[in-house]
Protein backbone atom coordinates (compact mmCIF):
# COMPACT_ATOMS: atom_id res chain seq x y z
CA UNK A 1 0.00 0.00 0.00
CA UNK A 2 1.27 3.45 -0.69
CA UNK A 3 -0.01 5.65 1.97
CA UNK A 4 0.57 8.89 0.15
CA UNK A 5 -2.28 7.73 -2.74
CA UNK A 6 -4.94 7.46 0.21
CA UNK A 7 -6.73 11.52 0.52
CA UNK A 8 -9.25 12.28 2.71
CA UNK A 9 -12.19 12.58 0.31
CA UNK A 10 -11.35 8.95 -0.48
CA UNK A 11 -12.20 8.17 3.44
CA UNK A 12 -15.10 10.35 3.71
CA UNK A 13 -16.70 8.44 0.47
CA UNK A 14 -15.96 5.19 2.35
CA UNK A 15 -17.04 5.17 5.43
CA UNK A 16 -19.83 7.08 3.73
CA UNK A 17 -20.76 3.67 1.61
CA UNK A 18 -20.50 2.18 5.39
CA UNK A 19 -22.82 3.79 6.97
CA UNK A 20 -25.35 4.24 3.83
CA UNK A 21 -25.03 0.13 2.55
CA UNK A 22 -24.78 0.95 -0.61
CA UNK A 23 -23.52 3.21 -3.60
CA UNK A 24 -25.98 5.08 -4.40
CA UNK A 25 -27.36 5.98 -0.96
CA UNK A 26 -24.06 6.83 -0.20
CA UNK A 27 -23.70 9.46 -3.34
CA UNK A 28 -27.05 11.01 -1.68
CA UNK A 29 -25.91 11.92 0.81
CA UNK A 30 -22.39 13.29 -0.47
CA UNK A 31 -24.48 14.46 -3.66
CA UNK A 32 -22.40 13.10 -6.14
CA UNK A 33 -22.72 10.91 -8.70
CA UNK A 34 -22.74 6.71 -8.71
CA UNK A 35 -19.84 6.23 -11.43
CA UNK A 36 -18.00 8.84 -8.85
CA UNK A 37 -18.35 6.77 -6.19
CA UNK A 38 -17.63 3.68 -7.31
CA UNK A 39 -14.38 5.07 -9.08
CA UNK A 40 -13.23 6.48 -5.87
CA UNK A 41 -14.09 3.23 -4.11
CA UNK A 42 -12.02 0.97 -6.94
CA UNK A 43 -9.16 3.38 -6.50
CA UNK A 44 -9.50 2.67 -2.68
CA UNK A 45 -8.91 -0.76 -2.89
CA UNK A 46 -6.25 -0.67 -5.63
CA UNK A 47 -4.43 1.47 -2.82
CA UNK A 48 -4.59 -0.82 -0.34
CA UNK A 49 -4.99 -4.02 -2.78
CA UNK A 50 -7.22 -6.14 -0.76
CA UNK A 51 -11.55 -6.39 -1.29
CA UNK A 52 -12.81 -3.42 1.23
CA UNK A 53 -16.91 -4.72 0.38
CA UNK A 54 -18.85 -7.79 0.46
CA UNK A 55 -22.22 -7.78 0.00
CA UNK A 56 -24.39 -9.10 2.40
CA UNK A 57 -28.58 -9.45 1.93
CA UNK A 58 -28.62 -6.85 -0.28
CA UNK A 59 -26.60 -5.09 1.34
CA UNK A 60 -22.57 -3.61 1.42
CA UNK A 61 -20.84 -4.52 4.87
CA UNK A 62 -16.82 -4.22 5.03
CA UNK A 63 -14.87 -7.54 4.41
CA UNK A 64 -12.08 -7.90 7.12
CA UNK A 65 -9.58 -5.35 5.58
CA UNK A 66 -12.00 -2.98 4.91
CA UNK A 67 -13.63 -3.13 8.31
CA UNK A 68 -9.85 -2.17 9.66
CA UNK A 69 -9.72 0.58 7.31
CA UNK A 70 -13.22 1.87 8.45
CA UNK A 71 -12.01 1.64 11.65
CA UNK A 72 -9.00 3.54 10.71
CA UNK A 73 -10.63 5.97 9.06
CA UNK A 74 -12.97 7.02 11.46
CA UNK A 75 -10.02 7.93 13.80
CA UNK A 76 -8.42 10.28 11.26
CA UNK A 77 -11.78 11.74 10.30
CA UNK A 78 -12.92 12.57 13.87
CA UNK A 79 -9.38 13.92 14.53
CA UNK A 80 -9.58 16.22 11.85
CA UNK A 81 -13.42 17.18 13.18
CA UNK A 82 -11.99 17.72 16.61
CA UNK A 83 -9.26 19.65 15.12
CA UNK A 84 -12.51 21.70 13.00
CA UNK A 85 -14.23 22.23 16.10
CA UNK A 86 -11.17 23.68 17.69
CA UNK A 87 -10.06 26.08 15.33
CA UNK A 88 -14.02 27.23 15.76
CA UNK A 89 -13.98 27.73 19.15
CA UNK A 90 -10.37 29.52 18.70
CA UNK A 91 -11.66 31.82 16.20
CA UNK A 92 -14.27 32.90 18.41
CA UNK A 93 -12.10 33.56 21.18
CA UNK A 94 -13.43 30.37 23.42
CA UNK A 95 -10.08 29.22 23.43
CA UNK A 96 -6.32 29.91 23.24
CA UNK A 97 -4.07 32.10 25.50
CA UNK A 98 -3.17 35.60 25.90
CA UNK A 99 -1.32 37.26 28.24
CA UNK A 100 -1.22 40.89 29.66
CA UNK A 101 0.79 42.97 31.46
CA UNK A 102 -0.08 45.79 34.26
CA UNK A 103 1.03 48.24 36.56
CA UNK A 104 0.55 47.34 40.14
CA UNK A 105 -2.40 49.73 41.12
CA UNK A 106 -4.23 48.10 38.32
CA UNK A 107 -4.34 44.91 40.18
CA UNK A 108 -6.89 45.97 42.86
CA UNK A 109 -9.52 46.28 39.75
CA UNK A 110 -8.66 44.42 36.93
CA UNK A 111 -10.00 40.63 38.13
CA UNK A 112 -13.47 42.28 38.82
CA UNK A 113 -13.19 41.59 35.26
CA UNK A 114 -10.88 38.84 34.96
CA UNK A 115 -12.77 36.80 37.47
CA UNK A 116 -16.19 36.59 35.33
CA UNK A 117 -14.38 36.03 32.17
CA UNK A 118 -12.37 32.94 33.21
CA UNK A 119 -15.58 31.54 35.07
CA UNK A 120 -17.22 32.13 31.66
CA UNK A 121 -14.54 31.30 29.20
CA UNK A 122 -12.71 28.32 30.62
CA UNK A 123 -10.95 26.99 27.99
CA UNK A 124 -9.30 30.07 27.41
CA UNK A 125 -5.28 30.28 29.96
CA UNK A 126 -5.01 33.61 30.79
CA UNK A 127 -1.10 35.33 31.92
CA UNK A 128 -0.81 38.45 34.32
CA UNK A 129 2.42 39.77 34.67
CA UNK A 130 2.50 42.77 37.49
CA UNK A 131 5.06 45.56 38.28
CA UNK A 132 6.00 49.01 38.16
CA UNK A 133 5.55 51.71 35.48
CA UNK A 134 9.21 51.11 34.24
CA UNK A 135 9.09 47.14 34.11
CA UNK A 136 5.70 47.21 32.50
CA UNK A 137 6.83 49.72 29.37
CA UNK A 138 9.83 47.15 29.74
CA UNK A 139 7.61 44.55 28.45
CA UNK A 140 5.94 46.44 26.04
CA UNK A 141 8.95 47.90 24.10
CA UNK A 142 9.78 44.21 24.08
CA UNK A 143 6.06 43.25 22.82
CA UNK A 144 6.23 40.74 25.50
CA UNK A 145 2.30 40.25 25.81
CA UNK A 146 -0.73 40.61 23.88
CA UNK A 147 -2.49 43.50 26.54
CA UNK A 148 -1.06 46.35 28.61
CA UNK A 149 -2.85 48.13 31.56
CA UNK A 150 -1.48 51.67 32.61
CA UNK A 151 -3.56 54.47 33.87
CA UNK A 152 -1.29 56.87 31.72
CA UNK A 153 -0.59 55.15 28.41
CA UNK A 154 2.94 55.18 26.64
CA UNK A 155 3.17 58.39 24.20
CA UNK A 156 4.30 55.98 21.32
CA UNK A 157 3.14 56.14 18.18
CA UNK A 158 2.60 52.32 17.84
CA UNK A 159 0.41 52.37 20.91
CA UNK A 160 -3.40 52.52 20.79
CA UNK A 161 -5.78 52.79 24.02
CA UNK A 162 -9.06 52.12 24.76
CA UNK A 163 -10.49 53.91 28.59
CA UNK A 164 -12.45 51.27 30.71
CA UNK A 165 -13.13 52.62 34.32
CA UNK A 166 -12.36 55.74 36.10
CA UNK A 167 -9.45 55.86 38.45
CA UNK A 168 -9.84 58.81 40.76
CA UNK A 169 -7.35 60.26 43.22
CA UNK A 170 -7.64 60.98 46.48
CA UNK A 171 -5.92 62.63 49.09
CA UNK A 172 -5.54 60.03 52.08
CA UNK A 173 -5.05 60.52 56.01
CA UNK A 174 -5.33 58.48 59.19
CA UNK A 175 -8.65 58.55 60.65
CA UNK A 176 -8.97 61.30 63.56
CA UNK A 177 -6.79 63.85 61.51
CA UNK A 178 -7.66 67.60 62.95
CA UNK A 179 -8.62 68.89 59.61
CA UNK A 180 -10.79 65.51 58.12
CA UNK A 181 -14.14 67.23 59.73
CA UNK A 182 -13.63 70.10 57.38
CA UNK A 183 -15.95 70.72 54.52
CA UNK A 184 -12.81 71.77 52.18
CA UNK A 185 -9.06 71.89 52.83
CA UNK A 186 -7.11 73.90 50.82
CA UNK A 187 -3.59 72.05 49.95
CA UNK A 188 -1.42 74.66 50.63
CA UNK A 189 -2.38 73.57 54.19
CA UNK A 190 -1.18 70.46 53.56
CA UNK A 191 2.38 71.36 52.63
CA UNK A 192 4.26 70.64 55.76
CA UNK A 193 2.74 67.97 56.10
CA UNK A 194 4.93 64.89 55.03
CA UNK A 195 3.44 62.53 52.35
CA UNK A 196 4.05 59.28 51.50
CA UNK A 197 4.55 58.56 47.82
CA UNK A 198 5.69 55.59 44.92
CA UNK A 199 8.95 55.63 43.22
CA UNK A 200 9.83 58.17 40.67
CA UNK A 201 8.41 57.28 37.64
CA UNK A 202 4.75 55.96 38.83
CA UNK A 203 2.16 57.48 36.84
CA UNK A 204 0.03 58.09 40.63
CA UNK A 205 2.77 60.05 41.21
CA UNK A 206 3.47 61.81 38.50
CA UNK A 207 -0.22 62.88 38.05
CA UNK A 208 0.11 63.99 41.94
CA UNK A 209 2.98 66.21 41.39
CA UNK A 210 2.09 67.52 38.01
CA UNK A 211 -1.27 68.61 39.56
CA UNK A 212 0.83 70.36 41.85
CA UNK A 213 2.89 72.28 39.64
CA UNK A 214 -0.32 73.66 37.65
CA UNK A 215 -0.70 75.03 41.63
CA UNK A 216 2.01 76.52 41.66
CA UNK A 217 2.64 74.30 45.15
CA UNK A 218 5.51 72.65 46.17
CA UNK A 219 5.29 69.62 48.90
CA UNK A 220 7.68 69.64 52.34
CA UNK A 221 8.94 66.38 53.52
CA UNK A 222 8.46 63.37 51.81
CA UNK A 223 9.14 59.46 51.88
CA UNK A 224 9.07 57.26 49.00
CA UNK A 225 7.34 53.79 49.74
CA UNK A 226 7.56 50.70 47.60
CA UNK A 227 4.48 49.95 47.07
CA UNK A 228 0.03 51.11 47.72
CA UNK A 229 -0.37 49.04 50.48
CA UNK A 230 3.06 50.14 52.01
CA UNK A 231 1.55 53.33 51.44
CA UNK A 232 -1.92 52.84 53.18
CA UNK A 233 -0.47 50.74 56.36
CA UNK A 234 1.53 54.22 56.49
CA UNK A 235 -0.71 56.43 56.66
CA UNK A 236 -2.86 54.42 58.88
CA UNK A 237 0.21 54.58 60.92
CA UNK A 238 0.22 58.24 61.04
CA UNK A 239 3.59 58.03 59.08
CA UNK A 240 2.10 60.86 56.75
CA UNK A 241 -0.52 61.49 53.90
CA UNK A 242 -0.76 60.33 50.75
CA UNK A 243 -2.54 60.77 47.22
CA UNK A 244 -3.89 57.45 45.91
CA UNK A 245 -6.00 55.59 43.61
CA UNK A 246 -9.37 55.21 45.30
CA UNK A 247 -9.16 51.75 43.87
CA UNK A 248 -6.61 51.38 45.88
CA UNK A 249 -8.59 51.53 49.27
CA UNK A 250 -10.82 48.88 50.73
CA UNK A 251 -15.04 49.22 50.67
CA UNK A 252 -14.49 49.36 54.60
CA UNK A 253 -11.41 50.99 55.27
CA UNK A 254 -11.89 52.89 59.69
CA UNK A 255 -8.35 53.14 59.80
CA UNK A 256 -8.47 56.19 57.12
CA UNK A 257 -10.78 59.29 55.66
CA UNK A 258 -10.45 60.66 52.74
CA UNK A 259 -9.64 64.34 53.07
CA UNK A 260 -12.06 66.91 50.71
CA UNK A 261 -8.60 68.69 49.53
CA UNK A 262 -10.26 71.63 46.67
CA UNK A 263 -9.47 70.17 43.59
CA UNK A 264 -9.32 66.37 44.30
CA UNK A 265 -9.67 63.90 43.37
CA UNK A 266 -7.41 64.32 40.26
CA UNK A 267 -8.81 62.47 37.28
CA UNK A 268 -7.25 59.76 35.37
CA UNK A 269 -8.57 56.82 33.52
CA UNK A 270 -7.52 52.78 33.54
CA UNK A 271 -6.40 51.81 30.19
CA UNK A 272 -5.74 48.77 27.78
CA UNK A 273 -2.76 49.46 25.71
CA UNK A 274 -2.36 47.22 23.03
CA UNK A 275 0.47 47.79 20.29
CA UNK A 276 -0.30 48.54 16.41
CA UNK A 277 2.21 46.41 15.28
CA UNK A 278 1.39 43.21 16.95
CA UNK A 279 -1.38 41.32 15.78
CA UNK A 280 -3.76 40.12 19.02
CA UNK A 281 -4.53 36.69 19.33
CA UNK A 282 -8.23 35.30 18.69
CA UNK A 283 -8.97 35.13 22.98
CA UNK A 284 -7.27 38.78 23.75
CA UNK A 285 -9.40 40.09 21.01
CA UNK A 286 -12.24 38.07 22.27
CA UNK A 287 -11.10 39.04 26.28
CA UNK A 288 -11.98 43.33 24.67
CA UNK A 289 -15.18 42.13 23.48
CA UNK A 290 -16.29 40.42 26.51
CA UNK A 291 -15.20 43.49 28.52
CA UNK A 292 -16.92 45.73 25.55
CA UNK A 293 -20.33 44.32 26.57
CA UNK A 294 -20.30 43.23 29.97
CA UNK A 295 -18.16 45.63 32.11
CA UNK A 296 -21.00 47.70 33.13
CA UNK A 297 -21.89 44.11 35.14
CA UNK A 298 -18.67 44.00 36.95
CA UNK A 299 -17.54 47.46 38.37
CA UNK A 300 -19.94 49.91 39.88
CA UNK A 301 -21.42 52.44 37.48
CA UNK A 302 -20.07 55.37 39.44
CA UNK A 303 -16.65 54.02 37.90
CA UNK A 304 -17.27 52.78 34.50
CA UNK A 305 -15.94 54.69 31.42
CA UNK A 306 -16.25 52.03 28.42
CA UNK A 307 -14.22 52.97 25.54
CA UNK A 308 -13.32 49.47 24.11
CA UNK A 309 -15.87 49.47 21.50
CA UNK A 310 -14.14 52.16 19.94
CA UNK A 311 -10.78 50.54 20.73
CA UNK A 312 -12.06 46.83 19.22
CA UNK A 313 -13.28 49.36 15.77
CA UNK A 314 -9.63 50.92 15.95
CA UNK A 315 -8.34 47.61 16.16
CA UNK A 316 -10.13 45.88 13.26
CA UNK A 317 -9.12 49.22 11.16
CA UNK A 318 -5.11 48.66 12.03
CA UNK A 319 -5.25 44.60 12.02
CA UNK A 320 -6.71 45.41 8.42
CA UNK A 321 -3.68 47.56 7.13
CA UNK A 322 -1.28 46.02 5.17
CA UNK A 323 1.96 46.42 6.27
CA UNK A 324 3.61 49.84 5.85
CA UNK A 325 0.87 51.57 5.34
CA UNK A 326 -0.02 51.74 9.32
CA UNK A 327 1.39 55.56 9.69
CA UNK A 328 -1.30 56.86 8.42
CA UNK A 329 -3.45 55.96 11.39
CA UNK A 330 -1.23 59.01 13.37
CA UNK A 331 0.74 58.93 16.23
CA UNK A 332 -1.88 60.01 19.38
CA UNK A 333 -2.21 56.58 21.38
CA UNK A 334 -5.59 57.93 22.94
CA UNK A 335 -8.79 56.29 21.58
CA UNK A 336 -11.22 59.17 20.68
Amino acid sequence: MNIRHLTFRLLQVYVAVVRAGSISEAARRLHLTQPTVSQQLKRLAETLGEPLLESRQGRLVPSEAGAELYRASREVLGRFDDLDDYLAALRGGERGRFSIALVNTAQYVLPRLLGPYSQAFPEVEVTVHIGNRRQMLTRFERQEDDLYVFSHPPSLAHALAGRFLRNPLVAVAPRGYPLAGREQIGMGELLEERWLLREPGSATRMLFESWLQEQGLTLGPTLQMASNEAIRVGVASGMGLAVLSEHVLPPQHPELVILPVEGLPIESHWQFIVRRDRRLSHAALGFLGFGAQRLAECVESRFLSNELPVLLRRLDEVQATPPGLGSGLGADPQVS
